[in-house]
């Protein structure tokens, strides 16, 4: 399911996210907000992204720097877990492709 994106101005984003325009500057300028290209002072961004980003930062208090950390571990644990699930589902097609004519083992790794 493919994530929506929207274009925020600064002072939006910072309303809606309770967070100050200059925090919204200093976002971008780390990289974790991404600048509209076709509208000044926006950002061009995932809801949820900035949600996250703003908790992060607000209720954790982290600094800015570490939030680039924190968000690099959160994606990277998306993608484990969507490896896990395809993992998953590839072993039950193979037991239903089995079904029933091969022994199952249990190893214990």
């Amino acid at each position: 399911m493919e994530a929506a994106i929207v274009t925020i101005t600064f002072r939006e984003c910072g309303m809606r996210y309770g967070l100050s325009e200059t925090e919204v500057r200093e976002f971008v300028q780390f990289g974790l907000l991404h600048q509209a290209p076709d509208v000044p002072d926006a950002v061009r961004e995932e809801p949820e992204h900035i949600a996250r980003l703003a908790r992060l930062h607000q209720e954790l208090g982290l600094s800015k720097a570490s939030l680039d950390v924190v968000l690099h571990m959160h994606r990277q644990l998306e993608q484990l877990q969507q490896e896990v699930r395809q993992q998953r589902a590839r072993v039950q097609q193979l037991e239903t492709f089995l079904g029933g004519r091969a022994p199952l083992l249990d190893f214990d790794w």
